[in-house]
C-alpha cells in the first residue's frame, strides 16, 4: 500500500486542535451542567455579561458561530428567561439580545467555572498567552 505522509493523522495539526477542544468542553461540563447550561450558552454568557446585550450578528462574528446555530440556542435560552430577543425597530432584520435578570444572576453562580476548569488541566511550562495569540492567528487566517 502506498503510504502519503500528509495523510497520516500523526502529521495533522486539526487533529491535535480537534481532540483538545473536545476535551477542554468536556472540562467545563460538569461545572454548566448544574447551571443547566452547556458550553455554547455559556460562551454566549461570556459576551452578555461583559456587554450586556448584543446583536445576533455581533454574537455570531465573535464567538465564530452562524446564524442556524445559534438561533435555536438563543430560542432555548429565551425560554428558560435568561435572555429577551427583539427586532430592530430601525431595521428588522437586526436582532437584539439582552440579559434578563436570571441571566445576570448566573453569572454570580458562573465566577469560579474558569478558574476550576484551569485548575483542570496541567499545561505546566507551556506559556499560555503564546497559545492563546497563536489560536486566535488561526481563527483570524
Amino acid at each position: 500500500m502506498s503510504t502519503y505522509e500528509q495523510l497520516k493523522l500523526e502529521n495533522q495539526l486539526c487533529f491535535p486542535l480537534y481532540a483538545a477542544a473536545r476535551k477542554i468542553v468536556n472540562l467545563y461540563t460538569p461545572y454548566l451542567k448544574p447551571l443547566d447550561l452547556t458550553y455554547t450558552q455559556y460562551i454566549v454568557f461570556l459576551y452578555l455579561w461583559e456587554h450586556n446585550e448584543a446583536k445576533v450578528s455581533d454574537l455570531c462574528r465573535t464567538l465564530y458561530l452562524d446564524n442556524g446555530t445559534i438561533t435555536p440556542l438563543l430560542k432555548k435560552m429565551e425560554a428558560k428567561g435568561w435572555i429577551t430577543r427583539c427586532r430592530s425597530k430601525e431595521d428588522e432584520r437586526i436582532v437584539h439580545v439582552t440579559l434578563t435578570e436570571a441571566g445576570t444572576a448566573l453569572k454570580e453562580k458562573a465566577k469560579d467555572i474558569p478558574f476550576k476548569v484551569g485548575c483542570c488541566m496541567s499545561i505546566e511550562g507551556l506559556d499560555s498567552s503564546t497559545l492563546y495569540n497563536t489560536l486566535y492567528q488561526i481563527l483570524n487566517a
